[in-house]
């Protein structure tokens, strides 16, 4: 049985307790994160994507340039270029990279940002776009005649490229989100769908609701699951916890933070998105849950992207993933409060243990993925 490892890279090291710092494009720190990751045996890194940050394509070309085998999930947010330039882009890319791309679509979770680019659809109609989006990027990548599509938000007409994606069928699609609209579209679209780190019991509701989305949608392989979490590491119990409140103290001192990779632009007081939202009470149901996992880190941003920490020893935290494993999540994303520091330690010390029980288990009857 095998589990995918994500990590996240970044141009400047920038965490909620490592304000951001000039250059915003650091070359040098782009090779650090990759070399981190690439060493300590991660399948892939995500890209990250705002109104305000590098591009993600840009980001994820110059990184694999840099490595052999690490692959790089690249934020992507539909609406602000053609779905079938987007799939020639994301088609060049994983041909110069050797087949290392997957794309990671995100429908926009703040109204602020969207409107920094220029979008001022809503929710639902950013989710409908989503939607025909991913179906004009499929056909763009798979089909083998040209084709026209005429929908609510794109019409094209003899849709043919020269650049098809070396992996094949295509590119991997994973779909994030954690509200019915978010469930709709990852349960037709994706390989694997993407949720934020909440308590195992809501983790194992908001699985089900994914699968019952692609069942609706016609879908006999269900898509693969990941979950995301900021490990926080110590020696022993007491060296995590009390690594854990320096953590939170540094956040709250800093009235909730210095941002994450996007900075405080992405941190808003009444978050919209529903990942958020589930954050935040998930936090006012208790600071503890479950085996290891700690809310307060999520209170205390504002629940500003993947924020809820899971604490203790290699040992513990291993322990603690592999109980979402058991849940059926497949793809385990992990980055630190210390970027690159923390991805070193999990490379040695976590990523190992929870590899070497999965190998003595009996792999489960997995699902094959729909291309």
């Amino acid at each position: 049985m095998t589990v995918e490892f994500i990590g996240m890279i970044g141009t400047r090291l920038v965490s909620e307790i490592h304000p951001p710092s000039d250059p915003p494009v650091d070359p040098a720190v782009v090779r650090r994160f990759v070399d981190a990751h690439e060493q300590g045996g991660f399948d892939k890194v995500l890209v990250g994507h705002s109104a305000s940050t590098p591009d993600g394509l840009q980001v994820a070309s110059y990184g694999a340039a840099h490595s052999d085998r690490l692959g790089f999930l690249v934020a992507h947010r539909p609406g602000f270029v053609a779905p079938t330039l987007a799939a020639r882009t994301f088609a060049t890319l994983d041909q110069f990279s050797g087949g290392r791309v997957a794309v990671h679509v995100i429908s926009g979770g703040s109204d602020a940002d969207q409107r920094r680019d220029g979008d001022h659809l809503d929710k639902a109609a950013r989710y409908r776009r989503t939607d025909e989006y991913l179906e004009v990027l499929d056909r763009t990548w798979t089909s083998p005649t040209p084709f026209d599509h005429h929908g609510e938000f794109y019409d094209v007409e003899d849709v043919a490229p020269q650049v098809r994606p070396r992996q094949q069928p295509r590119i991997p699609i994973y779909v994030g989100g954690s509200s019915a609209d978010a469930y709709r579209v990852g349960g037709r679209h994706a390989d694997v769908h993407a949720l934020w780190g909440e308590p195992l019991a809501q983790t194992a509701e908001q699985i089900a609701a994914v699968h019952a989305a692609a069942r609706d949608a016609g879908r006999t392989t269900m898509p693969r699951i990941s979950v995301s979490f900021r490990p926080i590491l110590g020696t022993t119990e007491e060296q995590a916890w009390e690594r854990a409140h320096r953590v939170l103290d540094r956040i709250t001192a800093a009235g909730g933070g210095a941002g994450s990779f996007t900075g405080k632009r992405m941190h808003d007081a009444t978050p919209a998105n529903v990942g958020s939202q589930r954050l935040l009470a998930a936090a006012a149901r208790g600071e503890r849950h479950d085996r290891a996992l700690w809310t307060p880190t999520a209170a205390a941003t504002g629940a500003a992207g993947n924020s809820t920490a899971l604490v203790g020893t290699p040992e513990t935290v291993a322990a603690a993933l592999l109980d979402y494993v058991d849940l059926g999540v497949t793809t385990l994303l992990i980055r630190g409060y210390d970027p690159i520091d923390d991805a070193v330690a999990y490379g040695r010390d976590l990523l190992p243990l929870v590899r070497t029980e999965l190998a003595h288990r009996t792999p489960h009857p997995t699902e094959e993925i729909r291309a």
